[in-house]
Order: structure tokens, then sequence, then C-alpha cells
């Protein structure tokens, strides 16, 4: 009997692409474009992780790959994060703990690129970002997005999703403990985020920690961009240029209609023509 013969081409490619997968797990077939699942901080209910889960298709095959970068004890936000998700049945979760000052293992990127649902603890976001700016890291995230991939986030995993990112600090009052009392210019510090948004910004724990002033002074001062405050136990599920609400509290979104803002000499903003919206689960809005 003659057997076929194959290239060492085409034996390549097909090795190649059994290759960055955890062994005996299947990944769903997707799409070409990923979705976001962006959660606003506090409890994660059981229903929003089921929803989760369903989404990515991680409850039939695939693999969740946790990256705890953002928190202050990596190894516990893996353990934490898999009793988060033990209420969904996901047989297959695994996770790393990539830091800034040693060379990012070859086999964990490739796991994290083929990855069906990445999902990024709380914590610090420029703790996370310091890990993952222009690395390997956050390159491994964009091309799992690109290729398919659910990421999620929650609190500082939320922040880092868009390409300009609040990170927390004021300028102006480093040492306040009443958070942003004012809305002023040149207070919010903003960094790089990972760029799975554009032109977007995201604010969590928003409504439980009254962070209306920071969005509309973010708002004032990055007119081209649309601010996105999600409440806790509150994500929005991002596809393409829509977004839709879940989980059981609000997302207020600040649209600047005005251009940019005018500051008085005590560094005071005025703004006009900002359109506020508060959407509740199961409504949706346009983020271009």
């Amino acid at each position: 009997m003659n057997l076929p013969r194959f290239s060492p081409v085409i034996l390549f490619l097909v090795l190649s692409s059994a290759c960055g997968r955890q062994e005996g797990v299947s990944k769903p077939e997707i799409p070409d474009q990923g979705k976001l699942f962006i959660i606003g901080g506090g409890e994660r209910t059981d229903s929003m992780m089921i929803e989760l889960v369903k989404l990515s298709g991680t409850d039939t095959a695939g693999y969740v790959f946790v990256l705890p970068m953002a928190s202050s004890l990596p190894d516990s936000a893996i353990i934490w994060a898999r009793e988060d998700f033990k209420v969904t049945g996901v047989r297959h979760l695994t996770g790393y703990n990539f830091k800034s000052d040693t060379v990012a293992p070859a086999d964990k990127l490739d796991s994290l690129r083929n990855a069906s649902l990445i999902y990024l603890s709380g914590g610090d976001q420029s703790r996370f970002m310091k890990v993952a700016l222009s690395t390997p890291v956050g390159d491994a995230i964009r091309q799992a997005y690109s290729g398919g991939a659910v990421v999620s986030g929650t609190s500082a995993g939320a922040a880092v999703m868009s390409s300009k990112m609040i990170t927390g600090n004021q300028l102006k009052h480093p040492d306040s403990e009443s958070g942003f009392v004012t809305i002023e210019s040149a207070n919010v510090e903003i960094a790089p985020g990972l760029g799975l948004l554009d032109d977007v910004i995201i604010d969590q724990h928003f409504i439980k920690r009254q962070r209306l002033n920071r969005l509309l002074a973010v708002s004032a001062e990055n007119p081209d961009q649309l601010c996105v405050g999600i409440d806790e136990s509150t994500a929005i599920i991002v596809d393409g240029g829509n977004a839709v609400v879940t989980g059981i509290g609000q997302v207020v979104v600040v649209k600047n209609q005005g251009g940019p803002a005018r500051v008085n000499h005590r560094g005071l903003i005025g703004q006009r023509d900002a359109l506020v919206s508060i959407y509740l689960p199961g409504e949706k809005f346009r983020l271009r």
C-alpha cells in the first residue's frame, strides 16, 4: 500500500499547531476578534462567572489563564480566582505570575497566547502594567484577543483594558485619604494601558466609591475618549463597538460633547455639554 507523502513544510505546520496548548485540552472554534468582559470589582456573582465562562466557550473546551500580576499576593490571587471559577465547573484553569525583572518563559507565553479566556486579577493597575507594557506578556494578551479569546479583568484588571488608563493616583493631592473631592485640571494621573479598547477609558468600583468627580475630570481633559464607570458586582461585555451591562449594578458613561475643558486660575475645570448616561443590567450602549 502506498502511503501519502508530506513535505517537510506541511509536517512542520501540523506539528506546530499542536504546540502551545495545555495537554489534553481541546480549543473551541473562535472568531477572529475576541470579546472583553470588564468587571468593576467587588464580589463576582455566580451568574456573572457562569456567563463569562459560556461567553468564552471554556465550559466545553479550551482553558482559563489567570494573570495575577496586579495583586500584591499573586500566588494567592490565582487560588482565589480558582475559587471564583469553581461554580462554573471549569476543569482547565492555569495561571502564572510573570515578573518585570525576569525573562518570560516561552512555554508560559505560548499557553497565554492560546488561552480561550484570560482573566486579570485585581490589585494595582500600575503594578500590572510594569510587567505588561511593551513586553512579550502584553503582546501575548493582545495576540490572544485578536485571535478570538475573551479577556476579562476585575478592578485593576478592568482599568488596564484601555489605551489610556487611570492609575488611581492624584497628582495634586497625593496624600488625600478622601478620594477625588474636586474636579480640577492636571490631578488625575493617566498612563498607558493594554490598548484592548481604543478611545475608551475605564473606571471601576464606580458608584460604591463615589468616583464621578474623577471621571468628569478625565472626560473634560480627554475629549476624544468615552469614559465608562463600572460599579462593583457589575460588568460590561464588549463586542466590537457595542457594550452590554451585566451583573447587579449600574454603569455610568460620560461623553464629552463640548470639546476641551475650560480651566480657571485655581485649576478648577469648567465643561459644557457633557452627556452623562446611567445604564442598568441588560441595557446596551455604543462605544463608538
